[in-house]
């Protein structure tokens, strides 16, 4: 169990915000009873930092401040510490420093982090997800989930930060030692101040080894214009309507179907999870229905992502709805057969725009 350290409580904010430092104005949050997640519009003053440390209320941090970001970290949701383990032996080899959080219900997180005025998130999402393709885990879900904000992003995605009170004597939202993930740094903070920032020609270095090619589009497709019926980046215009207005009926198979399209049109796994989950809140479902959780979004995506499905689902009873008349996709494929969704795996979560 990590030991009291002697530093004060002030020191302990200043570290916690050198490190965990994102949008100022907005913050996260979850019921640390029902685990329900919400976003709070107030600024991130030392009392709120202090009130986390102290167990009394989660913070969770927005990484992403326009395009660039001071971390980064990969969420990794089994118990298994394999592939944290071989992230951070990856990451090493580049000569970058990764560190193990085990997160506060299951699983574990690797951060790294960077200079004060952050470095561009394209660069740190593109460097990180090539070590998981390496490492062979490239579904693995990146915090922050977007390039930039604009319009379509307003925010982005929280994720909880390391170190809540109440859970720290139990050995979670602990950083551990990436050898051997059960043992938990005895203090915490010695290791933060430890921490040296990892440069942005680090990063460029990597991307120019390994010729990556960060991707040019953003997470989120643009709503589709009523005078416009091209497809913009590939999509059909059913799926830019539904992306745009949301659905009210068969919300898994509808998720199901737009990550399919999503991957066709070359979107990360990570970041068609943020679009979907961009745009869930924009679903009015009938009889009182709740709203897809993030988690259901998760599976469905993974459902997606794991087959190469190459109907485009034109007389599913999800789709047809959005149907556009101008389409020339849905002629192609009316005589093709068409791959029926998997049924949406049991979920057990609340919803959430955060990751454990």
């Amino acid at each position: 169990m990590p030991k009291t350290s002697t530093r004060t409580t002030a020191e302990k904010v200043a570290i916690f915000r050198r490190f965990f430092a994102g949008l100022s104005h907005v913050y996260g949050t979850y019921d640390v009873r029902t685990g329900r997640a919400r976003q709070v519009k107030e600024p991130v003053t030392d009392d709120v930092i202090l009130a986390h440390l102290q167990g009394r209320n989660p913070y969770g941090v927005y990484l992403l401040n326009k395009d660039h970001t001071r971390a980064v970290a990969a969420d990794f949701d089994a118990d298994d510490p394999r592939p944290p383990m071989e992230f951070v032996s990856g990451a090493k080899h580049y000569g970058i420093a990764a560190f193990i959080e085990r997160s506060k219900s299951k699983g574990y997180h690797v951060w790294i982090f960077f200079e004060e005025k952050g470095v561009p998130a394209i660069k740190a999402r593109t460097v990180v997800r090539h070590i998981l393709k390496e490492t062979e885990k490239p579904m693995t879900e990146v915090f922050p989930k977007q390039d930039s904000l604009d319009t379509n992003v307003t925010y982005g995605n929280f994720i909880n930060a390391p170190l809540f009170g109440t859970l720290v004597p139990q050995g979670r939202t602990v950083f551990v030692d990436s050898n051997a993930p059960a043992k938990p740094y005895a203090d915490q903070w010695e290791l933060l101040e430890s921490i040296e920032p990892v440069p942005e020609r680090l990063l460029d270095d990597v991307i120019e080894i390994n010729e990556l090619t960060p991707p040019s589009v953003h997470a989120t497709p643009p709503a589709r214009r009523s005078s416009d019926r091209r497809c913009s980046f590939g999509l059909p215009p059913c799926v830019q309507t539904m992306l745009a207005e949301g659905v009210t009926e068969h919300q898994r198979v509808s998720c199901f179907r737009l990550a399919v399209q999503l991957k066709r049109a070359g979107l990360p796994f990570d970041s068609a999870v943020a679009v979907l989950c961009d745009w869930a809140p924009r679903n009015r479902p009938s009889s009182g229905k709740r709203i897809i959780t993030d988690a259901e979004i998760t599976a469905q995506a993974a459902c997606a992502y794991d087959k190469d499905y190459r109907a485009c689902g034109c007389e599913d009873p999800a789709v047809t709805p959005h149907c556009d008349p101008g389409c020339t996709v849905s002629g192609q494929n009316r005589n093709q057969p068409n791959r029926a969704a998997p049924p949406a795996p049991p979920v057990h979560h609340q919803p959430t725009t955060a990751r454990r």
